[in-house]
């Protein structure tokens, strides 16, 4: 302490203002990893969300052929809306990126067609394979829903995080660009279908 009395004011001065400025330079790049790795945290559950998803669609492709084969004993006239279930099955498994929502979108409109055959085959709803596999894939169904709710939390939050200040100056750097929600294509679907038994 006496040595730096023993300075001159102008070097003291000196000394003080770059302690300030190393403190404020480390304050800066403590924010700057701390932001990052934000960043990077919701990227992987974003991405995570998305993988999630797949899973579940993966168990509805599963089920769809086998729910298919178990109508076509019922409704052997009706093989354009089942030939139109395994298309939008085929398409959807092939689909990636934005496309997949598309294509996903199209599947479940013409599962929803699959399962109005059963109003005109009274013996199809009585089925007991049909009835637990459309069982099975409602339950599908129920964890696609609750997937697709997580991914777009997901995708609003690092959305969120890409466009305010400061953070999308770090998003920036990173070259992270906003997510698409995974959300349905027409108002159509929006709408409940109505199931009669």
């Amino acid at each position: 302490m006496n040595n730096l009395l023993l300075l001159p004011m102008g070097a003291v001065i000196g000394i003080v203002v770059a302690a300030v400025v190393v403190v404020i330079l480390l304050g800066v790049v403590i924010w700057y990893i701390s932001c990052y790795n934000r960043l990077q945290r919701l990227k992987n559950i974003v991405e995570e969300g998305w993988a999630t998803i797949d899973v579940q669609l993966k168990k509805r492709y599963d089920l769809i052929p086998n729910l298919v084969e178990t109508v076509k004993g019922y409704a052997k006239h009706e093989s354009e809306t089942l030939e139109a279930v395994i298309a939008a099955r085929n398409a959807a498994m092939t689909a990636t990126g934005e496309g997949k929502i598309a294509a996903e979108n199209a599947l479940s409109g013409t599962l929803r067609s699959l399962f109005a055959l059963k109003e005109a085959y009274p013996e199809l709803k009585a089925n007991a394979n049909f009835l637990d596999l459309q069982n099975r894939l409602n339950g599908v169904e129920t964890e696609i829903a609750s997937a697709r709710r997580y991914y777009n939390g997901a995708v609003k939050e690092l959305n969120t995080k890409i466009d305010v200040f400061p953070s999308n100056l770090v998003a920036k750097r990173m070259k992270l660009e906003k997510r698409k929600f995974f959300e349905l294509d027409s108002a159509e679907e929006r709408n409940a279908p109505a199931v009669r038994f």
